[in-house]
């Protein structure tokens, strides 16, 4: 049911009740259970028979899950939906660009799939080492062209692209196979899990093997001074720091270029530099996870070709970095030696491509086993993400990805003002700082008024402000109470789903909010006004609970008296 069609009391019982099962939506009650709750009773109460067949490895595999569940953060399926079909107001899937419900999208893969010349419609036939669909072959060449700027002269590494089945599949390649003994690895401790499987994966030593804080150059920097500087005595052998120094290994920073739970955007630009600066032998790297910003972020003549090529740092391996010329003059040399966009998030797809050099892909071709053994993509997704990519390139998806990032602006600020309005504690929810630093600009908000789209200007109250950060789809609500307020907007009929440990760390619990073209202004504010009044409503319940215990306190000191 939509926002507008829900009493919007607060009650904490109902709240309780939701918080128990905060991944079920709001359903009619009928006799018959839905299969997905008969499948979730079945899996959470082992029967007899069961336990008697698994016998110790069952009763294991029951005591983890009780203790997750204990602890509260037992996964479990949601209810079954079709995107476009569902009654809630969708702020948690990664559609971003709502292109999964995209009449122009449908029409255009129904054109590619059912074309008479198309020859091969179904499945792929096999592992690519086996059978290489020409399909996949030109859109491997097609999204190397797209994907990455022209090169300038006959010296710039070219940038070759080969298809994964995931971006999973791609990060446990790349840091599985690339990486080699004696190398070194630095990850941003908030990086995918997948790089840390693929780095788990490796062969690399654990001394080999740094983290820095998130997003920060600071971090970074003292960790490559350590690396650089600190040259153990305990040792026979080459130290890590003479190897990096000498150029005998090599030294990758791995990053995400928007991160999925928090919204941030890496600062490419500024470790690329530093990169530069830090190691004349060029044997330092930089690997970026495009797989949130595609679609969305690209320079103003490509579009939706990700934050890599948005800051110029496209040209592939060597190559002057910038999007002007005059940016590219200044002398700067691309450090980018890998990145990846996939396909399952803004372009309504599935898969992931793996921009790379010749030699690495080569490489990857031979040692690569989630590439190896796995059947390939079937051919019509491939079509499919070729029609998305149709879309890109005519600057259909540009309008789209304009309102997305104005409404994600519109959104930060009128929570902030109504959380301040309101007076609600940072420690019942609030905005992660890197939204709440105001800055005068109107001008984004602006832009992207049209008539096919709500006019997002900002609430009176700060009409003049917005976050400082750049606007994401991604915005952590941050709270220590996640799954009652998720539990809370479902019963207005709006679905963004808790995140809790292990999946963000303990003490970054939050509601993520994500974005989509197809959400309206309306949208935006029902969310606010949910957040706003469960906040109000847990506060209040807080203060009854303080008082009880005060009056009990008081109670028994009078008694004892």
């Amino acid at each position: 049911m939509r926002a507008g069609g829900v009493s919007r009391t607060f009650n904490p019982v109902l709240l309780s009740q939701k918080a128990r099962g905060y991944a079920m939506p709001m359903m009619k009650k009928t006799e018959n259970k839905s299969q997905t709750s008969l499948h979730n009773e079945s899996t959470s109460t082992p029967s007899s028979r069961e336990t008697y067949q698994l016998g110790s490895l069952g009763s294991t595999l029951r005591a983890a899950l009780a203790s997750r569940e204990a602890r509260s953060i037992k996964r479990r399926l949601p209810e079954p939906s079709v995107l476009g079909k569902q009654s809630l107001i969708d702020f948690t899937s990664n559609d971003y660009l709502s292109l999964s419900t995209s009449p122009l999208l449908r029409t255009r893969f129904l054109q590619k799939i059912t074309a008479k010349d198309i020859g091969q419609i179904l499945g792929s036939a096999g592992s690519r080492l086996l059978v290489n669909p020409d399909a996949h072959h030109r859109l491997e060449r097609r999204l190397e062209n797209i994907l990455s700027r022209p090169s300038r002269n006959e010296f710039d590494t070219p940038q070759v692209g080969i298809l994964f089945n995931s971006g999973f599949d791609a990060n446990m390649s790349f840091f599985t196979c690339i990486p080699q003994p004696g190398d070194v690895i630095i990850l941003d401790e908030y990086i995918h899990a997948s790089v840390w499987d693929g780095v788990r994966a490796s062969r690399l030593a654990q001394d080999c093997v740094k983290t820095f804080e998130h997003n920060s150059i600071e971090s970074i920097r003292a960790v490559l001074d350590r690396l650089l500087n600190v040259i153990p005595s305990d040792t026979s052998s080459a130290s890590i720091a003479e190897r990096l120094h000498n150029g005998s290994s090599s030294l990758f920073i791995a990053v995400e270029s928007l991160y999925s739970m928090d919204g941030t955007l890496a600062p490419l630009r500024e470790i690329n530099k530093l990169l530069s600066q830090l190691f004349p032998r060029k044997n330092a790297y930089l690997i970026v996870d495009e797989a949130h910003a595609t679609g969305i972020y690209g320079p103003p003549s490509r579009p939706g070709c990700g934050r890599v090529s948005q800051l110029g740092l496209d040209g592939g391996l060597g190559s002057p970095v910038g999007v002007t010329m005059r940016e590219m003059d200044n002398g700067e040399e691309c450090r980018v030696l890998a990145r990846l966009h996939t396909f399952g998030k803004a372009l309504a797809g599935s898969g992931a491509i793996l921009l790379t050099t010749p030699l690495l892909t080569s490489y990857l071709i031979n040692y690569a086993r989630p590439l190896i053994y796995t059947t390939a993509l079937a051919h019509p997704n491939v079509v499919l993400v070729d029609s998305a990519f149709d879309l890109m390139v005519e600057g259909e998806t540009e309008q789209l990805s304009t309102h997305l990032l104005a409404l994600s602006a519109y959104l930060a600020n009128l929570l902030q003002t109504e959380l301040d309005k309101t007076q609600i504690s940072p420690e019942i929810v609030c905005l992660p700082p890197h939204l709440l630093s105001p800055t005068l600009s109107r001008s984004l908000e602006a832009s992207s008024l049209s008539s096919n789209h709500h006019d997002l200007s900002s609430p009176s109250s700060s009409s003049s402000s917005a976050p400082l950060h750049p606007p994401t789809p991604i915005m952590p609500l941050l709270t220590p109470h996640p799954r009652p307020l998720s539990a809370y907007l479902l019963t207005l009929g709006i679905n963004a789903r808790p995140i809790t440990w292990p999946t963000v760390p303990r003490g970054k619990e939050r509601v993520r909010v994500c974005l989509h073209s197809g959400n309206t202004k309306k949208d935006v504010e029902a969310l606010v006004s949910g957040v706003v009044e469960w906040a109000r409503g847990w506060t209040e319940q807080m203060k009854e609970k303080d008082q009880n215990v005060v009056v009990v306190d008081s109670l028994q000191t009078q008694s004892k008296l």
